[in-house]
C-alpha cells in the first residue's frame, strides 16, 4: 500500500437536498452532509469531525438521528443499490454499528427515515414506484412489518414516529396523510382522509396525538386522532410577480442539479418542479420542527413563521416572524433572501434555531433574541459563512498567505483562509465565474467570467477589479510561479500577459480543441498544456513555439501537471490511465482501475501525487507511480472533482468539486509525520487599502469620535434632568405623604378618645347587668333547689319500693331455679344407675352383640325419645311458670312507668325554669352582640389606620423599587450606549450616502419648488389671457351685433331707394322722399362714426378693468390666508377648550372623591347623618356651581357668520369702487355685464357653512 495519508481537516459547503440534511448533537454540536460526509461541527470551537460515507456511495439520500442521540442512519446508493448504514455516535471515532444492505423486497433507493422514541425501530421509506413502508427491527436486521403506502406513482416527503408511541407512524406526500399502527405483524392504517387531496409537503407532532402538516398553498392543519381539528393559510408578505418567482425558481433548480445520473433527486426539486406549473404566489411549507412552546415553519421564500399555543385552548397563533437576512455583497440583494427553507432543527434547550436553504445556506438564530424583539420581524444569522450554492469551477491558492480562491456558477468569488477555516473575502458578480489564478503575493486575482478576463485587487474588505481584457468565455487562466506572467485561454488559444504593464506578450495557437489545463514549470521558462484534441504540448515563451509535444486522439485530456524537475509531465483524460510524457513520447501508462480521472497534482518536492476521480475519490500514491494497485483511496465529494491543488509546503491538499463544496486535508506519511517543505519566511500580513478608504476612514473615526463626545454630553444633560426631575417628584411626594400622615394622626388621637369614652360607658353598663343578673339568679336557684328536694324525696320512696319488689321476684326465681336442678339430679342419678346395669349387660353379652345391635339401637331410641318428651313436659311446666312471673313484672313495669311519667311532668317544670334562664342569657347575648359590634367598629377603625400605614409603606416601597429599577434603567442604558457605539461604527458608510442622497433629494426638492412656482405663475397668466379672451369675445359679439344691424340698415335703404325709384318720373315726389331718405338715414350713420371715434375710450377702460381685476385678484388671496389664519385660531382655542374640560372633571371627580372619603369618616364617627352623594352636590353654593360650570365654548356658526359678514363689507367696499369707477364719463363695461348680486352671494356662503 502506498505510504501517502490524508486526513479531512475542513470541508465548506452542505448539500441541502439531502432529507433532514441538519440536526443537533448536543447544544454546541451540529450535524449535516457535506461531499461525500456527514458533517460534526462544534459551533463555539470551531472543529469539524467527519463521518465518511460508504465505499463506492454515489451520494446520500436522507438521514436519521435516534431521539437519544446515539445513533446515526444514513440512507445512500452504493453502486445502484440502495444502502441505509447505521453509525454509532458516542464512540470517537463513529463507527458502522449496522449496514441493512440485502432486501427481500423491490427497492430503488430510500428517501425518507425515522428512528422509534426508545431508538430500537427504525422507519424507512422507498421511492416510487414502489412507495414501500418499511417497519425495522434494525439491531437485528428483521423487517417487522412493509405496507405499500401509495399506488398513483405519487412522491412520499415524510415519515415519522410518535414521540410517545413506538407502533404509531405518520406518513405525507402529494395527496397522501396516512396515520397507521403497528400491531400484530402488520401497519394498519387508523385514519380516513377527507376533503381534497392535498400535496402535504411536512409534518410534524406537536403532541401525543396532534400532528400540524403543511401544504405547497401555504396551508396549515392540525389533526387530533386523524380528524382535522384547526386550519390557517399563510399569506405573502412581499409577493413577486409571476415572471420574478419563475426566475427563482429556474436559478434554484439550476443550482441544485448535478450531472451524475445516479445523483438522487430530492424532494425539494420534485415540489418546485411541480409548483412552477401551478400556483407560483402561495408560499410552500418545506419544514416544520415543534418545540415546547409550539412549532415554527417555512413560509414562502426567505420567511419563517413562529406559532405559540393558545392558553386552555388547541389553537396557534402567529406570534412572530423570522427572516432570511439580505445579502449586500450580492450583485441583486433583493433576491439574494429568496430561498426556501428546505429543513430546521431546534436545539435540546430550545435555545436555538438552525435552518438549511435550498441555496446550501445554513442558517441560526437564538430564540431569546426573538422574545426581546416582539412586533418586530427578527432575522436569522449565518451559522458560520456564506457557501457556494452552485459547482465550483476554480480554485487557486498563493505563497505568501494561506488563502484559497474559488469561483462558482453562482456568479461568485470567494477567498477562504485554510489556518482559519473562515471565509475572508466574498463578491458577487453579473456574470458566471469559469477559473481563478491567485498571484503567489496574495494581493491580486485574474478571474475568467463569460464575458471578460478581470485582472483585480485584493483589498482589505472588498475585490476591485483594475484591467479588464475582451477575452471571452475563458475556461483556464493560470499565474506563473514567479508572478511576473499570467496565462488565459480562450478556446484553443493561450493567451499571455505580463503583470508589470499588463500587455499581451505573446499568443500561443497550436490546439485544435479546447485546451482543458495548462501549467508552469519551476522558473516560468515553459508551460505545458493539454487539451480535448489528446494533445499535450510543451510551449517555450521565450520563441513562443512547441518544444515537445505528444498527440493521442483516441484520448480527451482533463488535468495535465509537471514535475519539479520540469522532465516528466503527467496527464490524466478519459482513457483512465495515467501517462509519464518526456521528449515527446509516452514512457510509460498506469491504469485507473475502471474509474475516470479529472484531475491530478504532484507534490512540490516530487515524493508524492494526488489524483481526483469522476465518483468523487481522491487517491494518494507515493512517486514512482507503482505499477499495482498500490494508493489509499478516500471518499471526498458527492461529484467529479474539477480542481485539486497543493499548497506551496506541501502540508494541505485542496479540492473542489461539483457537489460545491471545498474540502482541505492534511497529509501525512504512514508514519504519522507531515510531508512539508521548510518556510524560511511565515505568511505576510499585509493587505491592500486604497487611500481614498484610509482618507474616509479616518473621516468616519473623527465624526465618530465627535458624535460620541456629543452624546456622551447628551446623556450627561439628560440624567441630571432626570435626577432633578425624580428629586422634585420625590420630594412632592414626601410632602403629601408627611401631611397625609399628619391629618391621620390628629384622627387616630380623635378616635382613641372617643373609643376610651366608649369602653368606659360599656363597662359600667356590663357591671350594672351583670349584677342584676347575678341577683334573678340567686332567687330562681333558692325556688328550684326547694321543689327539686321535694321531687328526690318523693323519687327514692319509688326507689326502695322497686328494689322490695325486685328482690321478691329474685327469691322467688332462686327457688325455682333450685327445685329445677333437684330434679335434673335425681333423674340423672337413675339413668346412670341403669347405664351401669346396662354396661354389665353388654359385657356379659360381648359375643351377641352383633346380632342384637340393630334391637338395642331401636330400644336406645326409644328410651331416648321418652327421655325427650319427659324432657319437654318439664321445659312446658317451667316456661309457664316464667310466663306467669314475666306478666308480674311487666305489671309492676306499668306502675314504675307511671311514676316515671309523674317525674317527668316535674322535670317539665324544671326546663321551663331553665327556658326563663334562656330568655335571659338571650337577653345577655343580645347586649354582649351590641358591644361585640361596637367592637368591630373599633376594630374596622384599627384596620382603616393599618391600611393607612400600608399603603404608606406601599408607596414607600414603590419609591424605592423606582429607584431600583432607575439603576437597572442606567446599567441598560450603558449596554445600550455600547451596542449604539457598536451600532453606529457600521451605520456610518451608510450615513454617508444618505447625507449625499439627501443633497440630491434637496436639491431635486428646490428644483420642484421652482417648477412650483413656474406653475403658479404660468397658471396666474392663464387665467388673465382667460379673461382677456372673454373680453375680446365679447367685443366680437358686440361687433358683430353692429355688423348685423348695419347689414339691416343697408337692406332697409336699399329697399327706400327701390321706392324712390319708382318716382322717377315725378321729380317733386321723387326730391321729398330722397330729402326723407337723408334725414332718415345721414344722421345714424354721424352716429355710427362717433361710436368709431370712442375706441381710445374703450383701450382706456380695458387698462383700468385688468388694474381692477390683479387688485381684487390680490384681495381674494388676502382674504383666503386671513380665513386659514382664523381658522388655525379656532382649532388652537378649541383643543385649548378641550383640554381644560378635561381637566375640570378630572377636579370634579377628584373632588367627589374626597367628599365621598370624608363623609365614610363622618358616618364611622358618627359625627354627622348619613347624606347621599348627590345631596352632598346639590347643597354645594352657587359659587362654588359657578366655578365647577363648563367653559363656554365658541360657537362656530357665530365665528363663520362673522367672518361672512367681514367679507361682504370688503366686497361691497370693491364693489362700490368699480361703480365709481364706471361714473367716469367714457368709462363703460365691455358688454353690459353686471357683477352678482352680493345677497345671493351671502345665501349662497351661508348654505354651504
Amino acid at each position: 500500500m502506498s505510504a501517502v495519508v490524508a486526513q479531512s481537516l475542513h470541508v465548506f459547503g452542505l448539500r441541502s437536498h439531502v432529507a433532514n440534511n441538519i440536526f443537533f448533537f448536543d447544544e454546541q454540536i451540529i450535524i449535516f452532509p457535506s461531499g461525500n460526509h456527514c458533517v460534526k461541527y462544534n459551533v463555539d470551537q470551531k472543529w469539524q469531525k467527519f463521518i465518511p460515507g460508504s465505499d463506492k456511495s454515489q451520494g446520500m439520500l436522507a438521514l436519521s438521528i435516534s431521539p437519544n442521540r446515539r445513533y446515526l442512519a444514513i440512507s445512500e446508493t452504493v453502486q445502484e443499490k440502495p444502502v441505509i448504514t447505521i453509525y454509532e455516535l458516542s464512540s470517537n471515532p463513529c463507527r458502522k454499528r449496522k449496514v441493512l444492505s440485502n432486501f427481500d423486497f423491490l427497492v430503488h433507493k430510500f428517501i425518507s427515515m425515522a428512528f422509534s422514541p426508545d431508538s430500537k425501530y427504525l422507519l424507512t421509506q422507498t421511492s416510487p414506484p414502489e412507495s414501500n413502508l418499511v417497519y425495522w427491527l434494525w439491531e437485528k436486521q428483521k423487517v417487522m412489518a412493509i405496507v405499500r403506502t401509495d399506488t398513483q406513482n405519487n412522491p412520499v416527503y415524510q415519515v415519522s414516529f410518535n414521540p410517545q408511541d413506538n407502533t404509531q407512524v405518520c406518513v405525507t406526500g402529494h395527496g397522501m396523510f396516512k396515520l397507521l399502527r403497528f400491531a400484530e405483524g402488520t401497519l394498519k392504517q387508523t385514519n380516513f382522509q377527507r376533503g381534497e387531496p392535498q400535496n402535504y409537503l411536512a409534518h410534524t407532532w406537536v403532541a401525543d396525538d396532534k400532528i400540524v402538516v403543511g401544504t405547497d398553498t401555504g396551508r396549515l392543519f392540525l389533526f387530533e386522532s386523524g380528524d382535522q381539528r384547526w386550519e390557517t393559510s399563510i399569506m405573502i408578505k412581499e409577493p413577486t410577480n409571476g415572471s420574478k418567482s419563475l426566475e427563482v425558481i429556474q436559478e434554484s433548480e439550476s443550482l441544485i442539479e448535478f450531472p451524475p445520473t445516479s445523483s438522487p433527486v430530492p424532494s425539494y426539486e420534485r415540489v418546485v418542479g411541480a409548483s412552477s406549473h401551478s400556483s407560483l404566489a402561495m408560499p410552500q411549507v418545506f419544514a416544520i420542527a415543534a418545540f415546547s412552546k409550539g412549532f415554527v415553519c417555512s413560509a414562502g421564500p426567505g420567511r419563517v413563521l413562529l406559532f405559540e399555543k393558545l392558553e386552555d385552548k388547541d389553537f396557534y397563533r402567529e406570534s412572530r416572524e423570522i427572516w432570511i437576512p439580505v445579502d449586500p455583497q450580492s450583485n441583486d440583494p433583493s433576491q439574494s433572501d429568496k430561498q426556501d427553507v428546505l429543513c430546521m432543527c431546534f436545539s435540546p434547550s430550545e435555545e436555538t434555531l438552525i435552518a438549511s436553504t435550498s441555496k446550501n445556506q445554513l442558517y441560526s438564530i437564538t430564540m431569546s433574541l426573538t422574545e426581546i424583539s416582539k412586533g418586530e420581524p427578527a432575522h436569522f444569522e449565518y451559522l458560520m459563512y456564506p457557501l457556494h450554492s452552485a459547482p465550483i469551477t476554480g480554485l487557486a491558492t498563493c505563497i505568501r498567505k494561506p488563502l484559497i480562491a474559488t469561483c462558482s456558477l453562482d456568479r461568485s468569488v470567494r477567498l477562504w483562509n485554510y489556518e482559519s477555516n473562515t471565509l475572508e473575502l466574498f463578491k458577487e458578480y453579473q456574470e458566471e465565474a469559469y477559473t481563478i489564478s491567485l498571484h503567489p503575493s496574495g494581493h491580486f486575482i485574474v478571474v475568467g467570467f463569460a464575458d471578460k478576463l478581470r485582472l483585480m485587487n485584493l483589498l482589505i474588505d472588498d475585490i476591485r477589479s483594475f484591467k479588464e481584457y475582451s477575452v471571452r468565455g475563458c475556461r483556464e487562466c493560470s499565474f506563473s510561479n514567479g508572478g511576473h506572467l499570467f496565462a488565459a485561454v480562450n478556446g484553443n488559444v493561450i493567451h499571455i500577459f505580463t503583470t508589470t504593464s499588463l500587455e499581451n506578450i505573446s499568443n500561443l495557437k497550436g490546439h485544435t480543441g479546447k485546451i482543458r489545463s495548462i501549467v508552469w514549470n519551476a522558473d516560468d521558462s515553459k508551460l505545458i498544456s493539454c487539451g480535448t484534441d489528446g494533445a499535450v504540448y510543451e510551449w517555450n515563451l521565450s520563441t513562443g513555439k512547441r518544444d515537445t509535444e505528444c498527440v493521442l486522439k483516441s484520448c480527451s485530456y482533463n488535468c495535465v501537471t509537471i514535475s519539479p524537475d520540469a522532465k516528466i509531465i503527467f496527464a490524466v483524460g478519459s482513457d483512465q490511465t495515467i501517462k509519464e510524457i518526456a521528449d515527446s513520447s509516452i514512457l510509460r501508462e498506469m491504469s485507473a482501475f475502471d474509474v475516470t480521472y479529472t484531475t491530478i497534482a504532484i507534490s512540490h518536492s516530487g515524493r508524492m501525487m494526488f489524483v481526483g476521480t469522476s465518483v468523487g475519490t481522491i487517491r494518494a500514491m507515493k512517486y514512482p507511480l507503482p505499477l499495482q494497485k498500490e494508493f489509499n483511496e478516500y471518499q471526498a465529494h458527492a461529484g467529479p472533482i474539477i480542481k485539486m491543488l497543493l499548497t506551496f509546503d506541501d502540508q494541505f491538499l485542496l479540492t473542489a468539486a461539483e457537489d460545491g463544496c471545498l474540502f482541505t486535508w492534511r497529509v501525512f506519511d504512514k508514519d504519522g509525520r507531515g510531508i512539508k517543505r521548510e518556510r524560511e519566511v511565515g505568511f505576510a500580513e499585509e493587505v491592500l487599502v486604497t487611500k481614498t478608504d484610509m482618507e474616509e476612514k479616518a473621516q468616519i473615526m473623527l465624526e465618530l469620535k465627535t458624535r460620541v463626545e456629543e452624546l456622551k454630553m447628551e446623556n450627561e444633560y439628560q440624567l441630571r434632568l432626570k435626577d432633578l426631575n425624580y428629586s422634585e417628584k420625590i420630594k412632592e411626594l414626601t410632602d403629601k405623604f408627611i401631611q397625609e400622615m399628619e391629618s391621620l394622626k390628629t384622627k387616630n388621637q380623635v378616635l382613641r378618645t372617643e373609643k376610651e369614652k366608649q369602653d368606659i360607658f360599656h363597662r359600667e353598663r356590663m357591671e350594672d347587668l351583670l349584677d342584676k343578673q347575678s341577683r334573678e339568679l340567686q332567687d330562681l336557684e333558692c325556688c328550684n333547689n326547694q321543689k327539686l328536694l321535694l321531687e328526690y324525696e318523693k323519687y327514692q320512696e319509688l326507689q326502695l319500693k322497686s328494689q322490695r319488689m325486685q328482690e321478691e321476684y329474685e327469691k322467688q326465681l332462686r327457688d325455682n331455679d333450685e327445685t329445677k336442678s333437684q330434679a335434673l339430679e335425681e333423674l340423672t342419678e337413675f339413668y346412670e344407675a341403669k347405664l351401669q346395669e346396662k354396661t354389665t349387660l353388654l359385657e356379659e353379652a360381648q359375643e351377641d352383640v352383633r346380632q342384637q345391635l340393630r334391637e338395642f339401637e331401636e330400644t336406645k331410641k326409644q328410651i331416648e325419645e321418652d327421655e325427650d318428651r319427659e324432657i319437654q313436659d318439664i321445659k312446658t311446666k317451667y316456661e309457664k311458670k316464667l310466663r306467669d312471673e314475666k306478666e308480674s313484672n311487666l305489671r309492676l313495669k306499668g306502675e314504675t312507668g307511671i311514676m316515671r311519667k309523674k317525674f317527668s311532668s316535674l322535670q317539665k317544670e324544671i326546663e321551663e325554669r331553665a327556658n326563663d334562664i334562656e330568655t335571659l342569657k338571650a337577653e345577655q347575648v343580645k347586649l354582649q352582640g351590641v358591644i361585640k359590634s361596637l367592637e368591630k367598629d373599633i376594630q374596622s377603625l384599627k384596620r382603616e389606620i393599618q391600611e393607612r400605614d400600608e399603603t404608606i409603606q406601599d408607596k414607600e416601597k414603590r419609591i424605592y423599587d423606582l429607584k431600583k429599577k432607575n439603576q437597572e434603567l442606567e446599567k441598560f442604558k450603558f449596554v445600550l450606549d455600547y451596542k449604539i457605539k457598536e451600532l453606529k461604527k457600521q451605520i456610518e458608510p451608510r450615513e454617508n450616502e444618505i447625507k449625499v442622497m439627501k443633497e440630491q433629494i434637496q436639491e431635486m426638492e428646490t428644483e420642484l419648488e421652482c417648477f412650483h412656482k413656474q406653475n403658479t405663475q404660468l397658471e396666474l397668466n392663464i387665467t388673465e389671457l382667460w379673461q382677456k379672451l372673454r373680453a375680446t369675445d365679447q367685443e366680437m359679439r358686440r361687433e358683430q351685433q353692429k355688423e348685423r344691424d348695419l347689414e339691416a340698415l343697408v337692406r332697409r335703404f336699399k329697399t327706400d331707394l327701390h321706392n324712390c325709384v319708382a318716382y322717377i318720373q315725378e321729380p317733386r315726389l321723387l326730391k321729398e322722399k330722397v330729402r326723407g331718405l337723408f334725414v332718415k338715414y345721414v344722421q345714424r350713420a354721424d352716429m355710427v362714426e362717433i361710436a368709431g371715434l370712442n375706441t381710445d375710450l374703450q383701450q382706456e377702460y380695458a387698462r383700468q378693468r385688468e388694474h381692477l381685476e390683479r387688485n381684487l385678484a390680490t384681495l381674494k388671496k388676502k382674504v383666503v390666508k386671513e380665513g386659514e389664519l382664523h381658522r388655525t385660531d379656532y382649532v388652537r382655542i378649541m383643543q385649548e377648550n378641550v383640554s381644560l374640560i378635561k381637566e375640570i372633571n378630572e377636579l370634579r371627580r377628584e373632588l367627589k372623591f374626597t367628599r365621598s372619603q370624608v363623609y365614610d369618616l363622618e358616618a364611622a364617627l358618627k359625627l354627622s347623618k348619613k347624606i347621599r352623594p348627590q345631596e352632598v352636590l346639590d347643597s354645594v353654593p352657587s359659587k362654588d356651581k359657578l366655578s365647577i360650570a363648563p367653559t363656554v365654548r365658541l360657537n362656530e356658526q357665530e365665528e363663520t357668520g362673522r367672518i361672512i359678514e367681514m367679507q361682504r363689507l370688503e366686497i361691497q367696499r370693491l364693489r362700490d369702487q368699480i361703480q365709481e369707477q364706471e361714473q367716469v364719463p367714457g368709462f363703460h363695461t365691455l358688454a353690459g355685464t353686471r357683477l352678482p348680486s352680493l345677497s345671493s352671494e351671502v345665501d349662497f356662503g351661508v348654505q354651504t357653512k
